[in-house]
């Protein structure tokens, strides 16, 4: 009974302080400094997925396990929260890298929708990257 009565009356203090860490509702990402540069923050994250992705134009042979939708999430997480910050002139690459990773991000996607978001994905993320360069 005594545990009962401090847990209840416990709780309250509990949903406040845990209220406290509605203000990251705009974090995407995990990790690294707020600091850091976009254009690094976003790159990496594009070479990171690039890594478990089939060479440019054999994307029908990309097999969409679970850890890439990982890292093409992550890459959607990136671009959301650094995103804005890349150039003006990138504006366009980041809508399209944050509309193909939507669907990129999600395993309930048909396959011939995933292999037509992943060729736009890539022309935007190669932008971005010569963008940054």
């Amino acid at each position: 009974m005594k545990r009962l009565a401090t847990v209840a009356l416990m709780l309250p203090v509990l949903l406040v302080g845990c209220q406290g860490n509605a203000s990251s509702a705009g974090k995407y990402s995990t990790g690294g400094d707020p600091t850091d540069s976009p254009c690094a923050r976003v790159v990496s994250a594009i070479g990171y997925a690039g890594l478990m992705l089939e060479p440019k134009g054999q994307e029908e042979r990309q097999y969409f396990e679970d850890a890439v939708i990982g890292r093409l999430a992550e890459v959607r997480g990136i671009t959301l929260e650094f995103g804005p910050r890349l150039p003006d002139s990138l504006h366009g690459a980041v809508e399209a890298v944050k509309t193909a990773t939507a669907g990129l991000s999600r395993n309930d996607v048909p396959r011939e929708r995933q292999v037509k978001l992943l060729k736009r994905y890539r022309v935007a993320a190669d932008e971005i990257v010569a963008g940054c360069a």
